[in-house]
């Protein structure tokens, strides 16, 4: 009859052979794509990604050099915008040392743009006027019955693309007014959250 204890010794052995067998197990894939597993992994596949199979658990086991580039690789346009981002707050706290300079900043820019819309909306007036005495000039030619010369047709057609381009340059001044507006009240918001004050109840 076998010895209980020898029996017994050599169960642990097993199980601890077993145990180091199990935490050195490695899984890998070669160039041609074949698995392979085995307690060592091959120098050539040393920095290749592999999976270590240790006690029922499956670890990644991957290239530094990759996972450095992972670590380091962002997307371009998230961190253009997230410089700019910081940019324009060091921009807000080394500028304005108050809400009032940065209301000081905002009238100054309007003061330009309005001081083009007003000049757009004169420019247009007068164009329109210019127009209205050239249609009547050549409607009193039909009415005459007589034709209307072609250097009168040039400055009806003239007349009329230069109200458009002025109609379009107003617009676009009434546009510009309403963006600076909108920029620098965003400025005034993200330079309360820059520096903890609390917004004025309105």
């Amino acid at each position: 009859m076998i010895d209980s204890k020898l029996l017994m010794s050599a169960a642990a052995l097993c199980a601890v052979l077993s145990l180091n067998a199990e935490a050195k197990l490695f899984k890998w894939v070669d160039s041609n794509g074949t698995t392979h597993y085995g307690e060592t992994i091959p120098p050539e596949y040393a920095n290749k990604d592999a999976v270590k199979l240790e006690k029922g658990r499956i670890e990644k086991r991957e290239d530094k050099n990759a996972a450095n580039q992972k670590a380091t690789l962002k997307d371009p346009a998230t961190e253009k915008a997230r410089i700019e981002a910081e940019r324009h707050d060091n921009a807000l706290i080394n500028t304005y040392s108050s809400e009032k300079e940065i209301d000081l900043s905002r009238d100054r820019n309007l003061q330009q743009v309005e001081a083009r819309t007003g000049s757009y909306t004169t420019l247009l007036k007068s164009a329109q006027e210019n127009l209205v005495s050239l249609q009547k000039e050549a409607e009193g030619l039909t009415k005459q019955g007589r034709k209307i010369p072609k250097s009168l047709e040039e400055d009806l057609d003239e007349a009329k693309v230069r109200i458009a381009k002025l109609q379009g340059d107003l617009d676009n001044s009434l546009k510009e007014n309403e963006a600076v507006k909108a920029r620098y009240e965003a400025d005034k918001v993200r330079y309360r959250e820059l520096k903890g004050i609390v917004a004025p109840k309105k």
